[in-house]
């Protein structure tokens, strides 16, 4: 798993989300649908990932 990056991108409006939400997002990096962050496959960005994951899809990348 060395060097595993995942690559993260936001499918579903922030509109009526709550603010824990929109801060796990903007940590993330995405600002608006169809944009897409290349992350390290760390625990710490699993569990931001795991609590918005009907906001994003999530793809393995070979960077």
């Amino acid at each position: 798993m060395a060097g595993l990056k995942l690559k993260v991108t936001q499918v579903r409006s922030l509109i009526s989300q709550n603010s824990r939400n929109r801060a796990v997002v903007k940590g993330l990096g995405l600002t608006k649908i169809g944009k897409s962050v290349i992350i390290e496959n760390t625990p710490a960005f699993r569990g931001m990932i795991k609590k918005v994951i009907h906001l994003v899809k999530v793809e393995e990348a070979d960077v």
